[in-house]
This record gives C-alpha cells, structure tokens and sequence, in this order.
C-alpha cells in the first residue's frame, strides 16, 4: 500500500444514494451494484463490505478476479453476477460457488453445461442476447439453437436470467438506436416464453437507461455510477430534472481523495518549473510538491491545468504532472507548508473538487478517471 495519500469512503452519502434509488426504482426491483473496475476505483473489497453493511446484497462484476474478491469478503451472504470474462479453466470455480454468469456464445453454453454435469450441480446462467449494441450477446438468428440446447440440458442448466446491454442510452442522440434494442429484447423475450422457457427475471438497464429508459428496469437494473453519487452524462441529469419540482441533485459524491504536501520552496522569476519548459514562473513562486503522479492515476494531461485544494483555496497544477510527484502554485497561500492537506477530488471547508471538474480538465470520462486511481492507495471507510 502506498502512504502518499488516501480514498476516502463516505457511508452516509452512499446510504443517500442508495435512498434514491429505491425512491426512484421502487422496491420490487433488484438491486444489483455493479463493482467492476475496482468498484469505479472505489475499492472493490472496501466498497462491498460497506454496501453490504448498507443492505446491498446483489452485485455484479466483469470477470471472476472480481468475483473471487466479493467472495472473499463476504462469502456466501450475497449474488454475484459475472457480465463479462470467464476463462474456461475457472468455469468449475464459479459453478461450484453458485456465481451466476453471462453467457453469450455456444463454447461457454457447452462449456457451462459440461462442467455442471461433471460436477452434478447446476450452472445459474443469464442468457445474453444481442440487440443492436453488437458487442456480445447472441444474435437471433442463434436464438432457436439456444433454446433447443437449454432445453435439451435443463438438468444442468438454471436459466435465472434473460439480459441485453444497451448502446449509449446515456445520450439523446442514440434514442432511436436504444429504442430498437427495447423492442428487439422484447421480440427475442417472447421467443423464450413461446418455447416455454420464462427467464425468472430480465434485465437490460444501466443507470443511463433506467432514468431515460424506464421501461427497461424490469425485474433487475445493474446500476453502476449512480450509486457511486455521479451522473453517467450531464443528458441524463438533465432528464431527471425535467422529471422533478425541485431542481437539486440528489446525488451525493462517496469518493475523496487526498494528500499531503511533501515539500515546499521558492522558484525565482524566469525559472521554468519541472521537466522540460511547460511552465515558467511569471513571479517569485512558491511551489508545493505533492506525491501524487501519474503512476497513481492523475493523469498526465492534467499537467498545468489541474486544480487540488490546500486551505481551503484553489490551487493550479504547475509544471508537467511526474510519474510520482507534481507542483502546485501555493505563491498566495502564507501558511502553507509541510504535510499539510491537499484535496484532489472532495471538499474542504467551503470548495469542492468534484470528480466531473477533474474529469474536465483531463478529458477523460469520470468513469475512466476513476477506474484509472490506483489501486495501491489505501481505502478507508468514514461516516
């Protein structure tokens, strides 16, 4: 673990968020939380046990690592649903610890039918079908050969789900698109229940489409970014607004991230600051180093326009962001010195650097920002 900063947790923003999504989905509605990418650079491990704490109790990765971590922590007290990668040589792990899983192409089918006859137990799979996002699924022209197999092999197969993946239901302009996909699923749905073989739930929202798209919450909605207190596009924000009185956020940010200044001293006037000559000192300067760099995941391309917090002031990034370090401009701040705080993404006292303002001035989606924090940096939970 790395001492050079530190995520912070927020429990009591996350039982918000939480709060909202049952106000807004209702409770006949699964709940599945979706934690890959290290719960969005939360901390797998950390951020399960506080949800679960919570009353969480359904959560879905990408592949079995990520399963493999949740089980770990919490044993057999909740579902896992892999969506993505199962290597056929840890097909026995998951079918022998009960893990649900995708599965979209006839090797995995077979393969899930022939190590739940060796091991004499069933495989819980959730079938999905490809509608118009063309990534994985089976396409429907497959659908028929999909349904004789299940049939044939229902003494080993648990088929507990029907699902699909929509493309871009976070922005208006793919509304046509997704609105195909909904009927598509449905098609293929019915396709299903003709040949009686009633999936025990369906499910296709993300938490773009299940605010967009609210008939796509079905019986389970895998809801990722939301929980985390972050809109998956300012569209969908926009949307829900439009739904609602009052025109507030509901959300509530979980994640902080912060640092120490490790060291400070003066740049004269015409000295260029850092590698190369990015960024000249216009006046006496005085710059904090902060241990932070790009190997821990703040980018590179926040080099001369990032902003962090240091007694409650802004503070610009300066100079080009190092593997391992970067300056910040503290010149106005007097009383800045060594260890004290530095805020990357969070508050304090009365500013705020949120994960969409830092995602700005890198250009990268808050997604891919905060899948990118690495995951050395230690993660603890607050109220």
């Amino acid at each position: 673990m790395h001492s050079n900063s530190v995520i912070e947790l927020n429990r009591s923003a996350y039982q918000n968020n939480l709060q909202f999504i049952k106000n807004t989905f209702g409770d006949k509605v699964i709940f599945s939380s979706v934690v890959k990418g290290n719960a969005y650079g939360h901390g797998i491990a950390q951020f399960v046990l506080m949800a679960f704490q919570c009353g969480v109790n359904h959560f879905s990765v990408f592949d079995v690592q990520e399963a493999k971590e949740i089980k770990k922590t919490l044993q057999d007290q909740v579902t896992i649903l892999v969506m993505g990668l199962v290597q056929d040589d840890e097909m026995e792990w998951v079918i022998q610890n009960n893990i649900e899983f995708f599965v979209f192409d006839k090797n995995r089918l077979s393969q899930a039918v022939k190590i739940a006859k060796k091991l004499a137990l069933k495989a819980v799979i959730h079938i999905e079908v490809e509608t118009g996002m063309n990534r994985t699924g089976f396409d429907i022209n497959e659908v028929n050969e999909v349904i004789a197999i299940v049939k044939k092999q229902i003494n080993q197969l648990n088929f507990k789900g029907l699902c699909t993946h929509y493309a871009g239901a976070e922005s208006i302009s793919n509304h046509d698109r997704v609105s195909n996909q909904i009927k598509n699923f449905e098609g293929i749905y019915q396709q299903f229940c003709q040949n009686d073989l009633i999936p025990e739930i369906r499910h296709t929202a993300c938490s773009a489409a299940s605010i967009m798209f609210p008939e796509t919450r079905m019986d389970l909605i895998r809801v990722g970014i939301i929980q985390y207190g972050l809109w998956p596009s300012p569209e969908v924000f926009i949307t829900y607004l439009h739904s609602q009185k009052n025109i507030i956020d509901p959300l509530q940010r979980v994640i902080s991230w912060k640092s120490k200044i490790m060291s400070i001293k003066a740049v004269h006037t015409g000295d260029f600051i850092g590698y190369g000559t990015s960024f000249m000192a216009k006046r006496m300067t005085k710059i904090a180093t902060v241990p932070i760099g790009y190997s821990h995941g703040y980018s590179r391309s926040l080099s001369n326009q990032g902003r962090v917090l240091i007694h409650g002031q802004r503070c610009v990034v300066i100079g080009s962001v190092n593997m391992n370090m970067m300056t910040v401009d503290v010149t106005d701040i007097d009383l800045a010195k060594q260890n004290d705080e530095v805020v990357l993404i969070g508050i304090q006292k009365e500013l705020s650097i949120t994960v969409a303002s830092f995602s700005d001035f890198s250009d990268q989606l808050n997604y891919e920002l905060l899948t990118r924090i690495s995951t050395a940096i230690p993660r603890k939970i607050i109220e």
